[in-house]
This record gives structure tokens, sequence and C-alpha cells, in this order.
């Protein structure tokens, strides 16, 4: 009732209900980027570009800089681009043999591109490596990734990342959709709770982070 109001509100202001739907938009976005972040960020897409070219023409007068090679890898991993990161992750690699990071993207670029034999093997390696490396995040896309082909094993590594980041939202709620995918309602349900209370304990600095896994988390929690 209240959104109807505002909406009259814009197009008394506006003078024009399209207008007014748009404005609309804009202020929920707003809304959303400031305090749930659903939405993605617009500018995100234009400063990773911008990164990216800085990058490649350090690179030309830099060629053996690694940790640029390894930010660029990053970046494109952000653009979906697995195979243009692999390219950099490959030279990297070559060099430094015992870094965690340059590993596990190597891994999270193999499992995205389907072929999860090989990026468990160098997901596991960079666990072998740094078992905290990303606060355990490689566990969390292990679960990801085999949840669909290997429900069980996905299961353990979204345990093992629990057990690291017991105050994430996301783990709870990664391991809530797993039981739901194994007909385990009624576990799926309380996990998601879980993920509630978990949300609801954590200080306000870091709610902002989690906020979009507690707020998925509720709507499941409702439909169950």
């Amino acid at each position: 009732m209240a959104k109807f109001f505002i909406f009259l509100l814009l197009w008394r202001l506006a003078g024009s209900p399209i207008l007014s739907v748009l404005v609309l938009l804009v202020i929920l976005y707003f809304i959303d980027r400031k305090f749930i972040g659903l939405t993605p960020s617009l500018s995100r897409p234009f400063k990773r570009n911008r990164r990216l070219k800085q990058i490649n023409f350090e690179l030309l007068t830099h060629p053996h800089n690694t940790s640029g090679k390894l930010e660029a890898a990053g970046l494109l991993i952000e653009k979906k681009k697995y195979a243009e990161a692999l390219h950099y992750l490959g030279e990297v690699n070559r060099i430094l043999d015992d870094s965690a990071e340059a590993s596990y993207a190597t891994g999270l670029c193999y499992l995205k591109l389907g072929d999860l034999e090989l990026g468990e093997k160098w997901v596991l390696q960079s666990l072998s490596i740094n078992p905290r490396v990303r606060y355990g995040e490689p566990y969390l896309r292990l679960g990801e990734s085999l949840a669909g082909i290997q429900p069980e094993k996905a299961m353990q590594y979204l345990q093992q990342f629990r057990e690291i980041h017991s105050s994430s939202c996301e783990a709870y709620y990664r391991l809530g959709q797993l039981y739901e995918r194994m007909e385990r309602k009624e576990e799926a349900r309380k996990t998601y709770k879980e993920t509630l209370d978990i949300y609801h304990g954590l200080p306000k600095y870091k709610r902002r982070t989690e906020r979009r896994f507690a707020l998925m988390a509720w709507m499941k929690k409702m439909q169950a």
C-alpha cells in the first residue's frame, strides 16, 4: 500500500507514469545497494574493465609481473571468462607452484568450465598449501559444484566450510539448498532457520554482506 502511495506521489511530481516507474526503480535500486545487495553494482563492470586495460598495458612492459597476471585472472573470473583467466593462471603457476591463491583460482575456473575432476584436484591442492585460503571459500565452491552429482561429498565440503566460517549465512543457505535437492526437507527447513539465527547474531557491520542470503533463507523458510 505504501509503494502505491509513493508511486502516486511520484506520478504527481513527475507528470508521467513511465517516468514515475523509472524514478521508483532507481530509488529501490539505491536502497537495495545500500541495505540488501540483491542487485549487482552498475559501476563495478566499468571499474573492472578499466583495471584490466591498465594491467594489460603494464604487462607489455613488465611481462613477468605475476601479481598483475593473478589480479587479471581474478577480474576475468568475475566476468565469467574462465578460459581467458586460465591463460594467465597457467603462466602464474609455472612460476609460483606454491601459491594457494593461484591454485584455487585455477581450480575454480575448471569447476566453472565443467571439468569437475580437475577442478577439485586444483582446489584441494590450494587447501593443502593453505587450509584457510580465502577463509575456507574453496570448500563452499566445491560443495556448490558437486551438489548435483555427488551430494554426499558436496555436503562434506560444506560442513568443512561451516567449521571454518561458522558465521557465514551463505554456508548455511547453501547447505539448506543441498538438503532440498536430497529431499531432506525438514533438515533444509532447520538449516534455513539457522541461517536467520546466525544473521540476527551478527554485528551490524557484518550484516550488509550476509543480508542477501538471510533474505533468501527467509523466503525459503516461508515456502516450506
